[in-house]
């Protein structure tokens, strides 16, 4: 049996600023698309967002937004509505994971766009700025003013910079009345839990040499080797979910050589952060029981040193299920006709959520596949559904 719509948004539905608003919303649906592809088309490496940033601002002054900015790291802000309320936020990232130098034209197969970051976040991005149209364009009536936001560092090691800056002591995200992530593509989810994740770069320097001649001298590879081995020995945690990867690893110049330094990069995730604090001991545990091993046959050699690096740390976070912004995702979920699934995934929704801010992420409509690679895509698949459902769940919060 479906589930009868929230008496609120009932009367919401039935106002004329709304209907006007969603109406706008399916018809700006071309230019939607056109703003994806283009904002897509532009790089934005992790820490090159410059670009794509400053035509972020235009674009967002070009939908009806006021005051219009850009902060010290690079975040792009503009305001809609006054008031002396606390501000609901609404923002979507502005990097994507690929490097410089990435292919990022996107092209069309069948109903699909094929690119990198066109879901991640090229439609949130889209969306962003087709719900400050919608907003200028129907002007309902709202009790708090809506900072809508382009962050900077969401991904990889960007270690979500652009919202921690946001809401940093007398930041415009202090005092919040909630946040509203815009992140791909879809129309079901709703995250309410923010996972955790943290992550090392463990580098071991000896004074390599040849490997003949010097063979014995403690092999920075070798100890690497021995602690990846023992990584994947540790006992994770089935409850809460608990998980750890090694991601890349590289050292050395040359087969007959052995090396002077070698890296590891890993990362490990839990809904706990007491779970992350354990496994960070154990990591360096096992990290110098392993280095150990190498230099008790460093026969006279001088001993090779480790070095381990926190390169992220993202806290771990919930908003309630019961909170009204929640809530409100809920109802206009629901109103375009999806089915609420709540979830947990790590997104700039952690910061606020650690902080004691109602977060939440939500899709931007449409459908999408093979994220951060560069056959990443898009299908347009009830796209402005997804937009309305946004549109829907800020002014129950705001309106």
């Amino acid at each position: 049996m479906d589930e009868p719509l929230d008496p609120h948004l009932c009367t919401l539905l039935a106002r004329a600023e709304v209907t006007r608003a969603r109406s706008y919303i399916y018809e700006d649906g071309g230019r939607t698309i056109r703003e994806q592809k283009e904002l897509t088309e532009i790089p934005a490496p992790p820490f090159g967002e410059d670009a794509r940033g400053r035509r972020m601002a235009e674009l967002m002054s070009d939908s009806g937004l006021g005051r219009v900015g850009t902060d010290e790291v690079g975040n792009v802000l503009g305001w809609w509505g006054e008031g002396s309320e606390p501000p609901l936020i609404v923002s979507a990232h502005i990097d994507t994971v690929f490097p410089a130098g990435t292919d990022v034209t996107v092209r069309a197969d069948g109903d699909r766009l094929v690119g990198p970051g066109i879901s991640d976040d090229g439609r949130g991005l889209a969306a962003l700025l087709a719900l400050a149209r919608a907003f200028a364009r129907a002007r309902p009536t709202l009790v708090r003013p809506v900072l809508f936001v382009g962050t900077v560092g969401e991904e990889g090691e960007g270690d979500l910079r652009g919202a921690r800056h946001l809401f940093r002591e007398g930041g415009p995200g202090r005092g919040a009345y909630g946040f509203v992530s815009l992140d791909g593509a879809g129309l079901t989810r709703i995250v309410t839990g923010g996972l955790g994740s943290r992550r090392f770069r463990l580098t071991v320097r000896g004074p390599g040499g040849h490997s003949w001649v010097d063979w014995g001298t403690p092999n920075p590879i070798h100890a690497l080797g021995r602690a990846i081995a023992g990584f994947t020995e540790l006992a994770l945690a089935q409850e809460p979910r608990t998980t750890l990867s090694v991601g890349r690893w590289a050292g050395g110049t040359s087969v007959n050589a052995i090396p002077q330094e070698a890296w590891v990069e890993l990362e490990v995730r839990s809904e706990s952060l007491p779970e992350l604090d354990r496994l960070d001991s154990r990591i360096r545990a096992c990290a110098r029981a392993a280095l150990a091993g190498v230099n008790q046959s460093a026969n006279g050699y001088r001993p090779a040193e480790l070095t381990v690096d926190v390169i992220g740390d993202r806290p771990a976070g919930e908003t309630d299920p019961e909170h009204p912004l929640v809530r409100a995702a809920i109802a206009a979920t629901r109103a375009v006709g999806g089915i609420p699934e709540l979830a947990v995934s790590s997104t700039d929704s952690n910061i606020p959520m650690s902080m004691g801010v109602a977060a939440i992420t939500i899709g931007a409509g449409g459908e999408a596949g093979l994220a951060h690679t560069t056959d990443e895509w898009y299908r347009n698949e009830r796209g402005p559904d997804g937009i309305v459902r946004g549109f829907l769940t800020v002014l129950l919060c705001a309106g």
